[in-house]
């Protein structure tokens, strides 16, 4: 093991505090760049695994200056205790073809922030993409990760057109509502309002029947904007439009329930 560089405490305590102070920093003002630049670009997909590399970078020059700070020669280390060599030929493989599918995915750009994909009987819209996995976020708010292999080494779906604008609302309606009515009375409300895609007609799908209700999903588009803010214009509109859809809802079910009275 090598000498400490250092001998002095009190020095040494300077200097690890000014490389975790820097680190930081430095995370921090990525971060914030990060941020500056979602707000007028709505693809993300490069931007994000930028992000994890430098970041993972910067923690690890970091942690290699601290440990030489102690005089530990981390790399010299692990090479003399043959680490390297067992930790490369159980894990290497799964993180090698994760990172690599990963770079694959963007530089092919077949998938990108803001698509729906389905894989593995899976739905979501992808949240990010990550060095070794994607996230993607169902209609209930749920993460899932996908490792990255699993996307170039599986077929999956892609719903690219339009996926961005679409709303899904999920409702129960009583069992003396008839479905057929409801959904022709939604899908006319829906396309009265002007912020509304009118090009796509909204859909009404059941998706299940109790002993006490009939849930059914009600899918409508919101429409596009050309515009640097897009993506926020539209996740706008569609937290806006999602309310008032509901609220259409729980106006017609009550409607019914006196009608029916």
């Amino acid at each position: 093991m090598n000498a400490p560089i250092i001998d002095d405490n009190a020095m040494t305590l300077i200097y690890i505090l000014i490389v975790i102070v820097a680190t930081e920093l430095i995370t921090r003002l990525f971060t914030y760049l990060m941020k500056k630049r979602k707000k007028y670009d709505y693809d993300m997909t490069v931007p994000y695994l930028l992000k994890d590399i430098i970041t993972y970078s910067i923690y690890f020059i970091a942690l290699m200056i601290l440990l030489q700070f102690f005089g530990i020669n981390l790399a010299g280390t692990l090479l003399s205790l043959g680490i390297v060599g067992i930790a490369v030929s159980f894990a290497a493989k799964d993180i090698i073809s994760n990172l690599f599918s990963g770079i694959m995915l963007i530089l092919g750009k077949s998938i990108k922030v803001g698509d729906t994909i389905e894989i593995n009987g899976k739905k979501g819209t992808v949240e990010r993409v990550l060095l070794r996995s994607t996230i993607i976020v169902d209609e209930l708010g749920i993460k899932n990760n996908v490792p990255n292999s699993t996307l170039t080494n599986n077929p999956y779906l892609e719903f690219k057109s339009n996926e961005l604008c679409r709303v899904d609302l999920i409702s129960g309606l009583p069992l003396d509502i008839d479905v057929e009515e409801f959904r022709d009375y939604i899908t006319e409300k829906i396309v009265t309002y002007d912020a509304i895609d009118d090009t796509t007609r909204p859909h009404v799908f059941v998706r299940e029947t109790t002993f006490e209700q009939v849930k059914v999903k009600v899918s409508f588009w919101v429409k596009d904007f050309d515009s640097e803010d897009r993506r926020n214009l539209i996740i706008a509109n569609k937290d806006k439009y999602k309310l008032i859809i509901a609220n259409d809802i729980r106006k017609y079910i009550i409607m019914m329930g006196e009608k029916n009275e």
